[in-house]
């Protein structure tokens, strides 16, 4: 059970982020506790995060802010493992270094230039850059399939909803094009057999001609010496 102190302040530091927002990020509590938080990270351009959203939880104890909150990712990122407790000096892992003068606000900007560092530490993963490209594309899709996402965070539902309709065009003129290719290979495969047949075909048809004309020009020659020779006791009369 949250105390009343505990209570007062996360309420009014949710009314605070509402009027100033943390940038590249969105966080908000559960609408029946109000000590788990849950927030979107937006990956920052020029970094391999770049297009990358990032869905995670933020659990704090009753006794905050006196004592520090518990703080993990959901989405997979190639930065932090998910599903585990991300090691931070606002986090739980360090109690010792805890201010109770940090708040919500605080512990997101921390969480974001943590996440867009490379320094390790307890939960952190090592990946290459293309391995993190390729999860920063993947990860709006991947948290739109999370019921309490699609329930806190409608926005990102529609700005999935907007991508997918962004490439609908593209994926059916692809799909039009392989079709054409496939219509036209089997017809050029065709005229291709045919020029070759033609190619093949042609000498024997030359061949052919001269085997009938061959005969001919022999059968004139026979005839002809004939002649000669049945004329030449002709001559000598």
């Amino acid at each position: 059970m949250a105390e009343k102190a505990c209570v007062k302040r996360l309420q009014r530091e949710f009314r605070d982020l509402c009027k100033e927002p943390v940038s590249h990020v969105v966080a908000r509590p559960l609408p029946n506790d109000i000590l788990e938080w849950h927030y979107v990270l937006e990956g920052s351009e020029g970094t391999p995060f770049a297009g990358g959203y990032y869905y995670g939880k933020i659990k704090f104890p009753p006794e905050y802010p006196f004592k520090p909150p518990g703080i993990s990712m959901t989405t997979p990122n190639g930065r932090f493992m998910t599903q585990k407790k991300i090691c931070l000096s606002m986090s739980d892992f360090h109690p010792e270094s805890w201010n109770p003068m940090w708040s919500v606000s605080s512990i997101l900007n921390g969480l974001l230039s943590f996440m867009m560092d490379s320094s390790p530490t307890t939960g952190s993963v090592t990946t290459t850059v293309e391995e993190k490209q390729r999860l920063a594309k993947a990860s709006l899709a991947f948290n739109c399939k999370n019921p309490t996402f699609k329930k806190l965070f409608p926005e990102y539902v529609d700005k999935y909803e907007e991508q997918l309709a962004a490439e609908q065009p593209k994926l059916e003129q692809d799909t039009s094009a392989a079709t054409q290719d496939g219509l036209l290979n089997p017809l050029l495969e065709k005229q291709g057999e045919k020029a070759e047949l033609k190619r093949i075909e042609a000498p024997k048809e030359l061949n052919n001609k001269r085997k009938q004309s061959f005969p001919v020009w022999l059968l004139l020659l026979l005839v002809s010496i004939f002649g000669v020779v049945m004329a030449l006791p002709l001559l000598q009369l």
